[in-house]
């Protein structure tokens, strides 16, 4: 087997950019990290990762996070003001 040229490894690098940029707009995507943590992937430029017992506290407290937007959501920047 034959080492790739120039040509073919940029030609793959395009198909793997172009493959890796297609998850839709807005969706999550979960990947478990080199380390064990859970990365969110799709909320923001850079993934969100905790490890299993910070994810379970989050969302053990996931009702009292939702009060504490409610009440504090004059405070709050939206991303789309309603």
């Amino acid at each position: 087997m034959s080492e790739p040229t120039k040509e073919e490894l940029l030609a793959r690098i395009a198909e793997l950019e172009k493959q890796s940029g297609s998850r839709p707009k807005g969706t999550l995507e979960f990947r478990v990290g080199e380390k064990g943590g859970v990365s969110v992937y799709g909320l923001g430029r850079f993934p969100v990762t905790l490890y299993y017992e910070q994810w379970v506290r989050l969302l053990d407290k996931s009702s009292d996070l939702r009060a504490f937007l409610e009440e504090n959501k004059h405070r709050l920047k939206l991303k789309n003001a309603e």
